[in-house]
């Protein structure tokens, strides 16, 4: 008769057995079958498909050198791991061509080479932040590049991890900043590895904004796409070769011939983006004489916008949250004091809605800004992209622009329209505005390829032709960055929120949509952690080991009986 202990034995060793099998036949399945689980509420470790299908069709291997290392302050070392966790999970589909590596910009001990490297990662395009802390009567300063660079085949691209946000905590700038991650990084691959590049064109002839002041902008796009200055000039064939254009601040009326080229260019399938301005109003007479006009003005493209689904309206938004211009508001001696004063016709656009395109985007500078709505265009969606903060109004036209108003309180009783409109996303298949307008002879001919209804589509209409500008030194030939504002030396958002947008509207794998993703902020509260701090460092480090102590005597006991059997 088999003894108990000699039965038991032979069911350990079988049970080892088995639980081997089991291992190997997991290796082996997991050898044919890939796959991950994301068991967090939030699914941040879920990558989008778009993500997934660029790294695993890479070709060569990328190298990433992020500089967020070394003894870093608890937010921005949260924001160093989640970093990593992103590229971990984007190296699982990448066929083991990614690899990234960690650096301390601030390592060396020797100041001229740790200088030397903070000039060569600003001259890259990586913006630096300045940390300071006080211990007691102790005050540090420590500077932290939180930013990477990517290489592949010999080429390099930036990447600003942490992106800055007006009037935004920075806990919850930092958690942007992590939700952006996988769309930010998969953007920099994608930026270094498309074999394919789209074409962009810049459309000129009706008076649009001159190359030196699209100089930043197009220098931008150029990364991502081929950019060109088109002319339509009556041709049908001018657009022929483009994938997008963009229409920046026209100030003469479209031609009925150059109407239709365009018509047609969406119709079969070219994104276009809309940067209109329906009021004449110029900063320079009112900086001359104090006082200008704001006229209307017609470019003849109502009815075209109207049957594609929006209006631009010839009223000028005033908005009590808007940038700063100096006024003269008094003297010292014989020298005029200046001060900078909200210009309620500049709004400062910062409430964005939650799409891809401005998602967590940072505030955007407007100048003499037209309301936009939504019409007609049936079967078209329309998506809301920019509003004006919950305190505007708007300005007929024609309407006297006097800076002198800025001498007197503003009346807040006027400002009660809220998040007015002024730019809208169009998407769908949009109809022709020549449909049922032109003769049976001429839409039958078959070398015009008249088309009445288009392929799905999408455009962007925004009423500010400005909102693309750059400045722009006639002495030295040289641009500010777009979005820059002189006055209160700050560079705004508006050149992400033009390149997510033609992203937006030229990206068919979808990638743009990883810049949806949202995670919930956990923050301690803060009063209660230094009210409560030494109950729970009591509670934390006592109660795991008296748990730890009572799961022994509890195993002791229970050993201390069987064995007594």
């Amino acid at each position: 008769m088999v003894s108990h202990q000699a039965r038991n034995k032979r069911n350990d060793i079988i049970g080892l057995a088995v639980a081997i099998a089991i291992v190997l036949l997991l290796n082996y399945v997991g050898s044919f079958v890939f796959s991950r689980f994301d068991l967090t509420t939030e699914k941040r470790y879920s990558l989008s498909d778009a993500t997934k299908n660029l790294v695993s069709e890479l070709d060569d291997n990328i190298y990433i050198k992020i500089y967020l290392e070394g003894d870093l302050p608890a937010n921005f070392l949260r924001l160093r791991n989640s970093t990593k966790e992103t590229l971990d999970e984007i190296r699982a589909y990448s066929n083991g061509k990614l690899d990234y590596i960690f650096i301390n910009p601030g390592e060396s001990p020797d100041q001229d080479v740790r200088d030397a490297l903070y000039q060569e990662l600003t001259n890259k395009g990586i913006q630096y932040s300045n940390l300071r802390s006080a211990d007691g009567d102790v005050q540090s300063e420590q500077i932290i590049f939180p930013g990477a660079i990517f290489s592949y085949q010999g080429k390099e691209v930036p990447l600003q991890i942490l992106k800055s946000q007006l009037g935004t905590a920075p806990e919850v700038m930092l958690n942007n900043s992590i939700q952006q991650l996988e769309y930010e990084i998969a953007s920099s691959i994608k930026k270094l590895v498309r074999p394919k590049r789209q074409k962009i064109a810049f459309l000129e002839g009706h008076g649009e904004i001159d190359d030196m002041h699209l100089a930043d902008i197009a220098k931008t796009l150029d990364e991502f796409y081929t950019v060109d200055r088109a002319k339509l000039g009556g041709q049908l064939v001018s657009l022929e070769d483009y994938d997008a254009v963009i229409i920046a601040k026209p100030d003469t009326a479209f031609s009925e011939k150059d109407k239709y080229i365009l018509d047609q260019f969406i119709m079969n399938g070219g994104k276009t983006m809309w940067l209109i301005d329906h009021v004449f109003a110029s900063m320079d007479s009112l900086q001359k004489t104090g006082t200008s006009v704001g006229i209307p003005m017609s470019l003849n493209l109502e009815d075209m916008l109207f049957r594609y689904g929006c209006r631009i309206n010839t009223n000028l938004v005033m908005d009590l949250q808007a940038l700063p211009i100096p006024i003269v508001t008094g003297y010292e001696g014989n020298q005029p004091k200046q001060e900078l004063m909200a210009w309620y016709y500049y709004p400062l656009i910062m409430d964005h809605p939650k799409h891809p395109i401005v998602s967590n985007l940072d505030a955007l500078k407007t100048e003499f800004v037209n309301s936009v709505d939504t019409v007609g265009g049936k079967g078209i969606k329309k998506t809301v992209l920019l509003t004006t903060s919950e305190r505007s109004k708007l300005a007929a036209t024609p309407a006297r622009i006097s800076l002198n108003m800025l001498r007197y309180p503003p009346d807040e009783r006027q400002y009660v329209k809220q998040k007015i409109p002024i730019a809208v996303l169009l998407e769908g298949k949009f109809q022709s505005n020549y449909k049922n307008r032109l003769t049976k002879e001429f839409t039958s001919n078959r070398e015009l390829k008249f088309k009445e209804s288009g392929l799905e589509n999408k455009m962007i209409v925004v009423g500010d032709g400005d909102i693309i500008k750059n400045g722009f030194n006639e002495a030295n030939r040289s641009f500010k960055p777009m979005g820059y504002d002189v006055y209160t030396q700050r560079t705004y958002g508006n050149k992400d929120f033009i390149l997510n947008s033609l992203n937006y509207l030229l990206d068919d794998s979808g990638l743009i949509q990883a810049r949806s993703k949202e995670f919930k902020i956990r923050l301690l509260n803060k009063q209660m952690v230094d009210a409560e701090r030494q109950k729970w460092q009591l509670i934390n480090t006592v109660i795991p080991v008296l748990l730890i102590a009572l799961f022994g005597f509890i195993q002791f006991f229970i050993r201390r009986r069987n064995y007594a059997k």
